[in-house]
C-alpha cells in the first residue's frame, strides 16, 4: 500500500507539471503517419541548413546510431536495459544535434539581418530595382546567408519569376527574421508605394534591439543548459564504468537493476526537461513560412 500510495502521489504531481515539461504544441493540419513525420524531418534538415538533404538520410542516420551505440554497449556491459537506453539515446542524438545547430544558426545569424536591411536599403536608393537589390546581396551579404541569395540570384535568372524565387529564398534561409524581410519585400513589390526605405530601417532598428537584448539574457543563462547536461551525462557514465565489473553488470542485469535503471531514466529525462523550461527563451516563430 506505501508504494501504490508513493506511485499515485509521483503521477499526480508529473501530471501536474506536464502542462510546463511538455507543453502542447499549436494545432497544425499536418496530420499523422509517415508522411506527416517525413515533413517534419524536413522541416528540421531545412531549419539546420540541410534543406537538400532528403528525411530518409535522417532515418539512416537515426538508425545507424542505434545499433552502433547499442553494440557497443552490449560488448562492454552485456547488460540488456543499459543496452536498449543506449539505443534509445543514440537514436535522439541526431535529431538533438540538428535543433542544436537550428538554435545555433539562428543566433548566428541574428546579428546579421540588420546588416542585410542596410544594404538593401542601399541598394533600392541607388536606384536599382527589388529582384536586381536581392540578387546584389549574393556577392555583399555576410558569408553565413550569402549562399541563399546567390541561389535566388541562380532562381531570378532562370525563371525571372520574382514570388518563387522569394518562396526558395525563403527556404534556403530557414529563419524567422529572413521571413519578415522577405514578407516586406513581397508587400512593396505587389503594392508599390514610397515606404520600402522607412520600413526597412524600422525592421532593421527592431531586429538590432531584439539581438542584443536575447544575447544579453543568453549569456547569462547559459549555465543552466551546461548545468542539465552534466547533471544528467555524470550519474550515466558513473553506471557505465561500474557495469565494466561481471559483478555489478550481474546486478543491473537482474529484474531489480533493470527496474532501477528505468526509474533513472525516467527521473533524468524528467529533470532535464525541467532544467531546460526553466532555461529557455521563447524563440520566435517563422509565422510567414
Amino acid at each position: 500500500m506505501t508504494v501504490l500510495l508513493g506511485a499515485m502521489l509521483a503521477a499526480g504531481l508529473l501530471l501536474a507539471a506536464a502542462p510546463w515539461l511538455w507543453p502542447r504544441a499549436t494545432p497544425t493540419p499536418r496530420g499523422t503517419g509517415p508522411g506527416a513525420l517525413a515533413r517534419r524531418a524536413a522541416v528540421l534538415l531545412e531549419s539546420a541548413g540541410y534543406a537538400t538533404l532528403a528525411p530518409r538520410v535522417l532515418a539512416v542516420a537515426i538508425a545507424a546510431c542505434a545499433l552502433v551505440a547499442s553494440a557497443v554497449v552490449w560488448l562492454v556491459t552485456a547488460t540488456v536495459a543499459l543496452t536498449v537506453l543506449a539505443a534509445v539515446a543514440a537514436a535522439c542524438a541526431p535529431v538533438v544535434w540538428l535543433r542544436a545547430r537550428a538554435s545555433k544558426l539562428v543566433r548566428e545569424r541574428r546579428g546579421m539581418w540588420p546588416d542585410v536591411c542596410d544594404l538593401l536599403v542601399g541598394s533600392v536608393r541607388a536606384g536599382l530595382s527589388l529582384p536586381d537589390a536581392v540578387s546584389a546581396l549574393a556577392g555583399s551579404a555576410p558569408p553565413a546567408v550569402r549562399g541563399g541569395f546567390a541561389r535566388f540570384e541562380r532562381d531570378m535568372r532562370q525563371s525571372g519569376h520574382f514570388p518563387s524565387s522569394l518562396d526558395r529564398l525563403k527556404q534556403a534561409l530557414a529563419d524567422p527574421m529572413a521571413d519578415r524581410i522577405i514578407e516586406t519585400l513581397r508587400m512593396a513589390r505587389e503594392v508599390g508605394g514610397t515606404e520600402l526605405v522607412p520600413v526597412l530601417r524600422a525592421l532593421s532598428a527592431s531586429i538590432r534591439s531584439d539581438a542584443a537584448l536575447r544575447g544579453e539574457v543568453e549569456s547569462k543563462q547559459s549555465w543552466t543548459k551546461g548545468a542539465a547536461i552534466l547533471g544528467v551525462v555524470a550519474p550515466w557514465a558513473v553506471l557505465v564504468l561500474l557495469s565494466l565489473r561481471p559483478a555489478a553488470a550481474s546486478a543491473y542485469g537482474s529484474p531489480g537493476g533493470i527496474a532501477l535503471i528505468l526509474v533513472g531514466a525516467g527521473v533524468s529525462v524528467v529533470a532535464y526537461r525541467v532544467m531546460l523550461r526553466v532555461g529557455r527563451l521563447p524563440e520566435p516563430r517563422r509565422w510567414f513560412a
